[in-house]
């Protein structure tokens, strides 16, 4: 019988760029085992692509409505929270993709199935190809929409998820790996070269306030947060507007005159803007706070969006890795204080090292790897070459 390796299916959804992030950070992790047959899939963007452009748009716009006390998306979390898994509502979900999934598992023949998204998941019965079904959680708040009756292990990013999947759906303690979530390569790489780059790339004082522009809504509150800082006179301000190219050219023409305010567009090197900086002013997405947490890069938040975003910065700010605020005045202030106090800096960041796990996508890969290795059976001889 000849040997080979495994194939692997990772399935993700364009909701964000979270989900994405997990699955190349997985796919990194796989190639570095030579595991090279990876298959990442966008089930809903491939099974019904104008619904998925549909409900992507759906999605981007509750960020707006939501400034307008219509929260349809946070009242839609909050209400399917706790949830049965089993129930109308993700049976439905998981319908909708369903028949491109068995579709991509007759043509692929995978031998593991990695869910980085919280719906897709099929029988074994249906999943005849398969060895075993996985799934990766990519917040710090657990929602019912994760569980699923099929999945033979779970990778989750505290004790805390755990302890509440085990409690809440009786999911076997040993099916469930605290992990962290996966992140790309780059940022061990950054972190391992140390504090260095703060100092050296920042003002005299070392001092600069990373802003991710798409943390902003309305676009005057971020005008209005950077003149509130250039005031105080503390710091070097850098700000990413990614692919926003008018707000990047309004920003640009509104601050010309103030040398201690750099506007960039959209960055690949965003890992070593965030090493070469004091702190990030972000949205409460799981990947980025992971990413934060890898850099030791304290987290202000403002005013998270209802859902997962939300209960994600309620998480950092209980663990003391994040401070909320909840308007713009109330976030400079904020700033201007951690600036002026190393302490708090020192702090947070010893709260982040204690949380760390190490590099959560070479763990949940090299667990997956084992797990097809120990369950191979007479139609699978894997060939797995995993390294220390």
């Amino acid at each position: 019988m000849s040997n080979r390796r495994p194939r692997i299916l990772i399935l993700t959804a364009g909701f964000g760029d979270g989900h994405l992030q997990v699955s190349s950070a997985l796919l990194h992790y796989f190639h570095a085992q030579q595991v090279n047959q990876v298959q990442i899939i966008d089930l809903m963007k491939e099974a019904h692509p104008v619904l998925n452009s549909l409900f992507s748009k759906v999605y981007q716009m509750s960020t707006f409505t939501s400034q307008l006390g219509f929260d349809y998306y946070g009242w839609s979390y909050y209400m399917t929270r706790d949830s049965n898994p089993s129930g109308p509502v993700m049976r439905y979900l998981n319908g909708l993709v369903k028949g491109k999934m068995l579709e991509t598992i007759s043509r692929f023949r995978p031998d593991a199935i990695i869910n980085t998204f919280p719906f897709g998941v099929v029988s074994e019965r249906e999943c005849v190809h398969a060895a075993r079904t996985f799934t990766v959680i990519t917040d710090y708040a657990l929602h019912s929409r994760w569980i699923h009756p099929y999945t033979f292990g779970y990778y989750v990013a505290t004790n805390e998820i755990k302890n509440q999947m085990v409690r809440n759906y009786d999911a076997a303690a040993g099916k469930i790996s605290v992990t962290g979530i996966p992140v790309r390569p780059q940022f061990y790489t950054a972190a391992a070269e140390g504090p260095l780059p703060r100092a050296a790339q920042g003002t005299a004082k070392g001092k600069r306030i990373l802003i991710m522009a798409g943390t902003f809504t309305v676009f005057q509150q971020l005008v209005e947060l950077i003149h509130l800082l250039v005031d105080q006179e503390v710091c070097e301000i850098t700000v990413v507007c990614g692919r926003k190219q008018q707000a990047y050219e309004k920003l640009t023409t509104l601050f010309s005159g103030q040398p201690q305010v750099n506007m960039v567009g959209y960055v690949k090197n965003i890992h070593d803007l965030m090493a070469a900086s004091s702190c990030i002013v972000t949205k409460a997405g799981g990947i980025t706070l992971s990413e934060a947490v890898i850099l030791k890069l304290p987290i202000f938040i403002l005013s998270p969006y209802g859902g997962q975003e939300r209960e994600n910065a309620r998480y950092f700010k209980t663990n003391g890795m994040a401070q909320i605020s909840s308007n713009v005045r109330q976030l400079a202030e904020q700033l201007r204080d951690f600036l002026g106090a190393p302490t708090i800096a020192d702090r947070i960041r010893g709260k982040m090292a204690e949380f760390h796990k190490g590099a959560a996508g070479e763990l949940i890969v090299n667990d997956i790897l084992k797990t097809l290795q120990n369950y191979q059976d007479a139609n699978h001889d894997y060939e797995l070459m995993l390294r220390p």
